[in-house]
């Protein structure tokens, strides 16, 4: 297995791939990514993603990639009962989340929103014309793919190196997505690492092919006039989620759901965790307290690879 690593999309990307043409693979990983974060980013006033949040309240002629991550998007958010909901961007700038963690620095005095001020009629509201591929926000509103779309790339990206690698996988900042199998390695061994140190494992999982994506209330944090805040908003206060659950690690068949739930699962933690999931058995997810213990489903202890009763 061969590995290429560069930064894009404010995070990690580490790129593996086996197989003779697996420097080919990583060439076209590598466009294809940097390519999509430049139509995606919130941060980019050329990006596409921009421009339809300028839009709101007109109907907004998408490329195909915008159209089908948003419309997935509006699709979760009504799955998870807004638990995941992107349209929540001017609540986030209204915390100090307004430009790359990169560049953020203090913020100016708090001032909390109501999630009815902020999105204006938000996701749901929004109209999608297929034939033209155009969307329509409802005026006010304004998304932030950042996950979703960070997922959805990754996803693409892999689906892209699979034509040159039998076996490789895309992690971005965490959230992967896994194609075939490593050389000779009997599968993909994922660990589970503890939020509260980030040096040590609290379980290894081996996995099939698919999608993986972690959510956590502990890496994306900021001070805003001597308050701490994190990016996992809960839609139903408008404030950073106050969940018991430090971080969400949910295995799904595509990225744009892995991303979706794991996101949700933090904000809803122990209490309503198993109702949000309980139509999706395609679902494994491991949630992490405070304490260091786990939380999940049954099919996620069965890819614990050493079998250790820990849940």
């Amino acid at each position: 297995m061969e590995y290429d690593e560069f930064r894009a999309m404010n995070t990690r990307v580490v790129l593996a791939a086996s197989g003779p043409a697996a420097g080919r693979a990583f060439e076209v990983a590598r466009a294809f990514i940097q390519q999509s974060e430049a139509r995606f980013s919130r941060f980019s006033e050329t990006s596409e993603l921009v421009q339809l949040n300028r839009s709101a309240g007109e109907w907004f002629p998408a490329s195909g990639d915008l159209y089908q991550v948003v419309q997935e998007a509006r699709q979760l958010t009504q799955e998870t009962d807004g638990l995941f909901d992107p349209s929540i961007l001017t609540v986030l700038e209204g915390l100090g989340y307004d430009r790359s963690l990169e560049d953020i620095g203090a913020g100016q005095a708090v001032r909390r929103m109501s999630i009815a001020d902020s999105r204006r009629g938000g996701l749901l509201a929004a109209d999608f014309d297929a034939s033209t591929r155009a969307i329509r926000l409802p005026a006010g509103t304004r998304l932030d793919l950042g996950g979703i779309a960070k997922g959805w790339i990754a996803e693409q990206a892999a689906h892209r190196m699979a034509e040159y690698s039998p076996g490789c996988a895309v992690n971005a900042g965490g959230d992967l997505y896994l194609l075939g199998q490593p050389d000779s390695e009997g599968g993909w061994q994922l660990a589970v690492e503890d939020p509260r140190d980030e040096k040590r494992a609290l379980a290894v999982l081996q996995v099939p092919s698919g999608a993986v994506a972690t959510s956590s209330t502990v890496r994306r944090r900021w001070v805003q006039a001597g308050v701490e805040r994190h990016h996992l908003v809960d839609p139903r206060t408008g404030l950073p989620s106050s969940s018991e659950w430090l971080a969400v690690t949910v295995l799904a068949p595509h990225a744009s759901t892995a991303e979706a739930y794991a996101t949700a699962l933090l904000i809803a933690g122990a209490s309503s965790a198993a109702q949000l999931v309980e139509a999706r058995s395609d679902l494994a997810y491991l949630a992490v307290d405070a304490e260091g213990d786990l939380w999940g489903t049954a099919s996620a202890k069965e890819l614990m690879w050493d079998g250790v009763e820990r849940f």
